[in-house]
């Protein structure tokens, strides 16, 4: 993959640029160049980070609101919810702390992250999970958040569920009892 085109910026320049300046143009000409290969896109989201921050992409659009290049990132299968910046945040935390300011389109765009696999229940550097980053008034950021938490907190691990299937595999059956 060709780390530059033909203005000299590269990829991860341009990528970190597009989430920046919410700019869906640069993001979708990236994908085109890149023949709209995931794999390819993917990695280079989530292998792109700002050299002081360590924030990602997805870090830059949680943080600025940047709804519509959020939006079309949240649907590459591949990129990284999840990743951590130097301070061990996810762009979970970072949206909840736009949200502070923009109540509204903050708590949109945290139910879409949710939405999209992120996890509410990760802490960062200073113990703090994002509804620890509300700071002012939100009730439905709130419920949004400890929803999520209590849901993973309900989620039978994969273990357990392998031991559940072979439980049930060695329990007699009615049919087993009749013959």
């Amino acid at each position: 993959m060709s780390e530059n085109n033909t203005d000299g910026a590269s990829y991860s320049e341009q990528m970190l640029e597009s989430a920046r300046r919410n700019n869906t143009e640069l993001l979708l000409q990236i994908k085109v160049e890149l023949k709209n290969d995931n794999v390819k896109l993917s990695h280079l989201i989530n292998t792109t980070s700002e050299v002081i921050t360590m924030n990602s992409p997805l870090h830059i659009g949680c943080q600025l609101g940047n709804w519509e290049w959020l939006d079309i990132v949240l649907d590459i299968e591949g990129v990284e919810i999840d990743h951590k910046n130097r301070r061990g945040q996810t762009p979970l935390h970072l949206a909840v702390m736009y949200a502070n300011n923009e109540p509204d389109h903050g708590t949109f765009i945290v139910d879409n992250l949710l939405d999209a696999g992120a996890n509410p229940t990760i802490t960062d550097s200073d113990n703090l999970k994002p509804i620890n980053y509300i700071s002012t008034p939100n009730e439905k950021l709130s419920q949004l958040l400890e929803s999520a938490e209590y849901a993973i907190s309900m989620e039978i691990p994969p273990e357990t569920q392998l031991d559940m299937l072979d439980d049930k595999d060695d329990t007699p059956s009615d049919s087993d009892e009749d013959v």
